[in-house]
């Protein structure tokens, strides 16, 4: 299939959404123009667009979903504003454009990251967004799985071990936990967030979840190659930082190729976990491959 089509028109739902959403603009002005100025600098919605695929592979319709799937994104840029911020990773550059604290200020940049992450929370337990095949237990699932996948259990621990690793000696055990905690454990609650939605039943979701766990590992070491081997302005953001400030990546302990090799054998176990799903399946497939050969 052509998946970069699909990506495209699933991103294009989330992106009519966000402005829609967002159209009226809130007060303080300067704080909605923090808000959407990382809203609308680009991205693949890799995380909305995974949600909508597990959506669709357990019998759902795109449209649906996509506010749920929104969500997401909302909590993601939230993760960037902070992840950038001069206490955190001390970036200038993301997405191809300054960051937010440099275009607004640090406190600025903080507060709009907390607004993003609250009203992700306020779209999520909406009733007007929700469909008629959707029960209240779901909602409430999802609520779940995402908020647990963004605190203290999943991407705040993984920042927070980032942080406390810099400088340190690499080693797996804690370069794997990071790495579960600060970038697959959302990846992996945007594919079970789809399937609860859909009515998946528990065999479905285990299948999904470790879908998700597995893409969302490999995105991540796929993002530590880039920041080796790639270019400043193709991957959107300072190549080199992680090196520069020291940070456990799967390059620093395993070298280039193997770190390949690694995230060639996790997108391998990914499609597998889908196998017993039929041809609706298939846009969760067709992520992974592209998630693994992706250069940006």
């Amino acid at each position: 299939m052509d998946i970069k089509a699909y990506i495209g028109s699933r991103k294009q739902l989330v992106d009519v959404f966000l402005q829609s959403y967002f159209s009226v603009p809130f007060q303080p002005k300067k704080l909605h123009e923090s808000v959407i100025y990382s809203l609308s600098a680009g991205g693949k919605r890799i995380r909305p667009v995974l949600c909508i695929a597990a959506f669709e592979a357990c019998g759902g319709s795109a449209d649906d979903v996509v506010p749920y799937a929104t969500a997401l994104e909302l909590i993601h840029t939230y993760s960037l504003i902070h992840d950038d911020l001069p206490a955190m990773d001390d970036d200038d550059l993301r997405r191809g454009k300054p960051t937010n604290h440099v275009a607004f200020g640090e406190g600025m940049a903080i507060l709009a990251g907390d607004a993003l992450l609250t009203e992700a929370f306020v779209l999520l337990s909406d009733p007007r967004f929700r469909t008629a095949a959707m029960t209240d237990g779901q909602v409430l699932r999802v609520v779940n799985e995402i908020s647990f996948a963004a605190g203290e259990e999943g991407m705040v621990a993984g920042q927070a071990q980032d942080l406390l690793s810099e400088n340190a000696e690499p080693d797996a055990k804690t370069l794997s936990f990071i790495h579960a905690h600060k970038t697959a454990a959302l990846l992996r609650a945007s594919v079970v967030s789809g399937g609860i939605l859909a009515g998946a039943d528990a065999d479905q979701l285990d299948l999904l979840r470790s879908y998700g766990q597995n893409i969302g590992i490999a995105f991540q070491v796929v993002d530590d190659i880039l920041d080796v081997v790639g270019e400043t302005g193709v991957i959107g953001k300072t190549a080199g930082s992680d090196e520069k400030k020291k940070k456990m990546t799967y390059p620093k302990l395993y070298g280039v190729e193997q770190s390949k090799q690694k995230a060639e054998e996790l997108i391998a176990a990914a499609i597998d976990a889908l196998s017993s799903f039929d041809e609706k399946a298939e846009p969760l497939r067709a992520l992974a491959r592209y998630l693994a050969k992706r250069t940006s």
